[in-house]
């Protein structure tokens, strides 16, 4: 018997430690007064504050968790909330108020300071306040120097104020963190490289920018605005060749994305006096991507300015036919049937594929917050990331048939 007699203490310290850890989970000393933690967290209108929330009822989520912010007045997380969804619906100043009653609190702990004080950071931001902002992020960061959020908004502060230097300084930080999302860090480094070699050559010095340019396209192969940058500085520099097999790669790198250089790269091939490789680069690019209306357009282009109308109608009616909705197709249309003198029968052809067209202005949409833009940015200007913005249109007939 005696020799059980330890091992029914040690589980009666067990039990007796795995309740008072329970206990010190629910309950919390505050003012001389035990609060439960849990109180606020049961109350029904926590639960539907936050299934609205979820369905983005944010004036009916606010609704519910000031309620239920009435029960526990002392309940930290459901304050933190409520704030941070005033900020979303535009009211700044009473996000600001909550945030800062917050920190008057007595006996926050470090994390808990940390967190209130990125929430206030965040407020800063969105009303515009960056100083105060940055000052917020940095003591968030002195209370908790691994915070992946304060660097984050720094980073996006800094490249608001196109602060360069500093925003590749605190991407580099992130990096050191064990990064887990490594080929993104290494992408956002790699556009931060590019603009610290627009700066530079702003400033004239080509041999940095050319090497920033580089060191951009060694970060992420798909980072296609520094091969852009890096061949206008070859083309400065007055080395075409050079430029012309950069500009070649990034075709090759990324061939959604050809169209942006097609005006340099029929420049140059024009002055090295070999303006028959624009017209074999189109060719190519449409037999490697049969739906690639751009690099039809272009190639029709092309055509039609050597006076080849006719192959470049067909090239035109073609584009329509997969992308009926661009308003560039039309217009390079409506320029061909002008030089044709617009024979009927093309009129009648064109009306035929045009009939059920909604024309629009080549639209972009980021894939992070379904921003539109009539043109491709490399960075959001609003969610601020970079490179999320892609092609958006509406599927043609041929297309979805292709697709089964």
């Amino acid at each position: 018997m005696g020799g059980y007699l330890p091992l029914l203490v040690g589980l009666i310290a067990l039990l007796v430690g795995l309740s008072a850890g329970k206990a010190w989970e629910r309950y919390k000393l505050r003012d001389g007064r035990w609060i439960d933690r849990r109180r606020a967290r049961q109350s029904p209108h926590y639960m539907i504050g936050l299934n609205f929330l979820i369905s983005n009822e944010i004036d009916l989520a606010i609704e519910e968790l000031t309620q239920a912010a009435a029960l526990e007045p002392d309940a930290l997380e459901i304050q933190m909330i409520l704030g941070n969804l005033y900020r979303e619906k535009g009211q700044v100043g009473r996000a600001i108020n909550v945030h800062q009653a917050l920190l008057q609190r007595p006996r926050l702990t470090p994390l808990e300071h940390a967190h209130v004080l990125l929430c206030l950071g965040l407020d800063f931001r969105r009303g515009g306040f960056v100083d105060r902002a940055h000052e917020a992020f940095k003591e968030v960061l002195r209370l908790d120097p691994r915070n992946r959020y304060a660097l984050i908004n720094m980073q996006k502060l800094h490249e608001e104020q196109h602060q360069w230097p500093e925003a590749y300084h605190l991407r580099q930080q992130l990096a050191s963190l064990n990064d887990a999302d490594l080929p993104r860090t290494q992408a956002i480094l790699a556009f931060l490289e590019n603009e610290l070699g627009v700066e530079a050559r702003k400033r004239e010095e080509t041999g940095e920018a050319a090497r920033r340019f580089q060191a951009a396209i060694d970060l992420d192969a798909q980072t296609f605005p520094a091969y852009l940058n890096m061949g206008d500085v070859r083309r400065h520099q007055g080395d075409l060749s050079e430029a012309a097999a950069i500009w070649e790669r990034a075709v090759e790198v990324a061939p959604e994305r050809a169209y942006l250089a097609f005006d340099r790269l029929k420049q140059v091939y024009a002055d090295l006096g070999s303006p028959e490789r624009f017209a074999d680069l189109g060719r190519r690019l449409i037999a490697q991507s049969p739906q690639d209306w751009r690099a039809r357009l272009a190639l029709a282009d092309d055509l039609r300015g050597s006076g080849r109308t006719g192959e470049s109608m067909e090239l035109l009616f073609e584009a329509l036919s997969h992308n009926p909705h661009a308003l560039m197709v039309h217009q390079a249309i409506w320029t061909t049937l002008s030089t044709l003198k617009c024979p009927q029968d093309l009129i009648d052809r064109y009306l035929t594929l045009t009939r059920d067209a909604v024309f629009y202005l080549d639209p972009h949409v980021c894939t992070r917050c379904r921003y539109r833009s009539t043109e491709l940015l490399w960075r959001c200007p609003q969610c601020h990331e970079w490179n999320t913005f892609v092609e958006e249109r509406l599927a043609t007939a041929r297309d979805e048939q292709g697709s089964d």
